[in-house]
């Protein structure tokens, strides 16, 4: 079930309910809450709003652009890199500079088709870029694509404080992070967060990813709305990563895995990919003169091949009949890695087209597998994640007013829609970020369970019990239900409890399915 607002079109149920909850509310609250409503309206009919997080030089803007199949984001050091940038669909495909009064200026693209890297106005009075893209991509998803987080001085750590308070506020031992007031505005308005990491993944990614999520629509990341990927997967070097059997892929998913224990459960999993090499799959960046220069160099003999295949210095600087700016081309678009699958794949099939070379290319990224748990975490789960992030704005307007009356109005509607059965999802959405944001502690056994059953999408993943039948499905959540319900009653503290009724409810609501 879907339906419309004035602004577009709502994912799903879920955002129903709130909409018309916001729209029942809009003429008994103050005029600036009601306006506050109108954008949460605004929001709930836009497309998911994903931002793309992660540190400088962790890969960013490559991977934006493979996600949206257009080489648009720039990748160099400029003036642009340091803004946030929207990535949305639109009829015609525009750039529009909008500055901190709100006044827009609208440039066109650079000649590669690429957002310009020098604007010609003064950046420190630009609030945002906006990028309209007659992208497929992007009719469900608007990317938000926003500076990386480095390493500032005590000035820059004091602004962070100030954005995010001093709990939230990122410090490590050269000096912190920040988390600029554009940036931190951008997130504000997704309600799903990409966390880009590398092989040298630090001790405060997990805190650096928390100041990026804790603005995120005013919910704290967990498994529902953020991934990771571990971008430049094919820079491992198998040797150093046990168990890899010396295979470059293996070792990345390996390290993967690992990463994905260290930002548990800010995250519901942590995926390999290759950002560079997708990057030219999917934007068009490689082409047919690119796949005859690899077929010159795949004619080569072994030793002269694998010689220059030792080290990038080596690969451009090597005497070889194919010019060394074509090589440089090919380092610059494929990475060593890539360079050697391609050839690789020409030696078994020399009657291999640009396109066959293409799609291979693509497959060794790992950019589908992205693309998949990206539908899988996100877009199949946008009704719940947009709607629960709209709940949270609202409840962050009405305390915002700063009138008791309006405050529990506004909170006894909330109450009267959670009690339906249909938005017990919420409850669950919440329960489950209370637990992974800290606030409630649970034991680890529980902590899991309360992760799986709020994080999956299909039952027997819910419970726990992959390829079970209907019956024994249905007994286990029947089981757990009463488990649940017990210790809510007995054992638990009173915020434990809380979450308790929840789970018992997802379990008895599971079971009324099964039965």
């Amino acid at each position: 079930m879907t339906a419309t607002t004035d602004q577009g079109r709502l994912a799903g149920p879920l955002s129903v309910s709130v909409a018309n909850l916001c729209r029942r509310l809009q003429p008994q609250v103050s005029a600036r809450t009601a306006a506050g409503f109108a954008e949460v309206l605004r929001r709930l009919g836009a497309p998911l709003q994903v931002a793309v997080a992660g540190r400088i030089k962790s890969g960013k803007s490559t991977l934006v652009n493979a996600l949206i199949g257009r080489r648009v984001a720039p990748t160099d050091v400029g003036e642009c890199t340091r803004l946030v940038t929207r990535f949305q669909y639109g009829t015609v495909d525009r750039i529009e500079v909008v500055f901190a009064g709100g006044h827009k200026q609208v440039l066109p693209f650079a000649p590669d088709g690429s957002i310009p890297a020098e604007l010609g106005v003064d950046i420190s009075k630009v609030s945002h870029i906006e990028a309209y893209l007659t992208s497929a991509v992007l009719q469900d998803m608007t990317v938000i694509d926003t500076p990386g987080l480095g390493s500032l001085d005590a000035a820059s750590v004091s602004r962070t404080e100030q954005l995010l308070g001093a709990a939230q506020a990122v410090e490590s031992a050269d000096g912190g992070d920040e988390l600029d007031e554009t940036s931190r505005n951008a997130v504000a308005g997704a309600e799903a967060v990409l966390y880009v990491v590398t092989q040298g993944v630090r001790a405060d990614d997990q805190q650096a990813l928390a100041a990026f999520t804790a603005a995120t629509a005013s919910r704290e990341a967990g498994p529902v709305n953020a991934i990771a990927v571990l971008n430049k997967a094919d820079t491992i070097p198998p040797e150093s990563v046990e168990g890899s059997g010396g295979d470059v892929w293996r070792a990345a998913s390996i390290l993967a895995e690992k990463q994905g224990l260290l930002l548990k459960p800010r995250v519901a999993d942590v995926l390999p990919v290759i950002g560079l090499i997708a990057e030219s799959a999917e934007s068009g960046n490689f082409t047919s003169a690119d796949a005859d220069a690899l077929r010159q160099l795949a004619a080569l003999d072994d030793a002269t091949r694998e010689t220059m295949l030792m080290a990038a210095d080596i690969f451009t600087s090597w005497d070889c009949e194919v010019p060394a700016g074509t090589r440089l081309r090919l380092l610059e678009k494929l990475d060593l890695y890539g360079i050697r699958r391609a050839i690789d794949a020409i030696r078994a099939d020399e009657t291999i087209t640009a396109g066959a070379l293409r799609r291979l290319l693509l497959a060794a990224s790992g950019l589908d597998a992205v693309r998949a748990r990206l539908n899988t975490v996100f877009a199949a789960r946008a009704d719940g994640i947009k709607a629960a992030a709209a709940l949270a704005s609202v409840t962050a307007l009405a305390h915002a007013s700063g009138d008791p009356a309006e405050r529990q109005r506004v909170h006894d509607a909330i109450e009267v829609l959670l009690a339906k059965p249909e938005a017990h999802q919420l409850r669950l959405l919440e329960a489950l970020t209370l637990v992974v944001a800290g606030a409630v502690d649970m034991p680890e056994d529980l902590a899991e369970e309360v992760l799986r059953v709020g994080s999956n999408a299909d039952i027997d993943e819910q419970l726990g019990l992959p390829g079970a039948s209907r019956p024994e499905l249905a007994a286990h959540a029947l089981e757990r239900a009463g488990w649940w319900r017990s210790f809510a009653s007995f054992g638990a503290t009173p915020a434990q409890s809380r979450v308790a009724h929840v789970v018992h409810r997802a379990y008895f609501l599971i079971w009324q399915q099964l039965r």
